[in-house]
């Protein structure tokens, strides 16, 4: 099966060309994808109408063991009985739109701070799968940063200065951020992860940035000045020739690298108008020798 990919563009997300991912089972086509991946950290596939099984065997086709430990799993049950297939949408278990004092909803929120997914686990995150299944008439985008970029255009001071650095992410502070808690016996089921500055994408060689709004302290570093530090760094990483924004249509899939980028969901009218997407995420295990 050839694989085509249109920049969107020069250097970050592509629009791979007709294919039908559920019938994807080829080594060489499955590479091709990853390298895809290697080159532009967020790829787009037009038309994939999967079931969440399907969007599963995908993903596990992919890139092997999914993640299943997500902080909605802390608040309540997944409506689809399986916590690797993240419910990203604003209806409850009915199907009913939440209404704005609804927790699942309140927590939900702080998808439009920029993070990469399940940075605050160890293992993180490796790739993020988002499959759109109802989209609203409004404008409901989700905004990439490439991280990559973003480091290459550090001044040598600022890359000294990092180099080596390790941060806590913890999706406590996050949410926190914004005025949510979880109560003490939800927070201890959520104890957050230490994770590099600075990555190295081992099947790329490129250095990324690795930043979060779970980024909560620099360890071994003063608590005010880290927290300054991981601001600028978010500031600079975020600038409009580091990011790109994808516009949803019904049965797009999205795949996107954690490694490497940074996202955040664009808000819009979501107490009147649907929305229902479905995410599953790898977790970065090393890649076998």
């Amino acid at each position: 099966m050839t694989v085509t990919i249109t920049p969107l563009t020069p250097d970050f997300a592509g629009e791979v060309g007709a294919i039908d991912l559920r019938q994807v089972h080829d080594r060489e086509s499955l590479e091709a994808i990853r390298a895809g991946m290697d080159k532009y950290a967020v790829l787009v596939f037009r038309d994939q109408n999967f079931t969440n099984e399907e969007q599963l065997d995908f993903a596990q086709r992919f890139d092997g063991t999914l993640h299943a430990r997500t902080s909605s799993s802390a608040i309540g049950s997944n409506r689809f009985g399986n916590e690797a297939i993240a419910d990203v949408s604003n209806v409850d278990k009915e199907g009913k739109i939440r209404d704005a004092n609804n927790r699942m909803r309140a927590s939900s929120v702080a998808n439009r701070l920029w993070h990469t997914d399940a940075s605050f686990v160890d293992p993180p995150g490796r790739y993020s799968m988002l499959s759109a299944r109802v989209v609203p008439p409004v404008r409901a985008d989700t905004e990439f940063a490439d991280m990559r970029a973003a480091y290459d255009a550090l001044d040598e001071e600022t890359r000294a200065t990092i180099e080596g650095l390790s941060v806590y992410h913890s999706i406590v502070y996050s949410r926190h951020v914004l005025g949510f808690d979880f109560s003490p016996e939800e927070a201890d089921k959520l104890k957050g992860a230490v994770q590099p500055l600075v990555r190295t994408i081992p099947t790329s060689g490129r250095r990324a940035l690795y930043l979060a709004s779970h980024a909560a302290h620099v360890v071994d570093w003063p608590v005010p000045e880290g927290r300054l530090l991981l601001r600028d760094l978010s500031d600079h990483a975020t600038q409009p020739q580091f990011t790109w924004r994808h516009v949803w249509r019904p049965h797009d899939f999205v795949i996107w690298d954690n490694r490497c980028t940074m996202h955040r969901a664009r808000p819009f009218d979501d107490k009147t108008h649907r929305r229902e997407l479905r995410r599953t995420t790898t977790v970065d295990l090393p890649i076998p020798a």
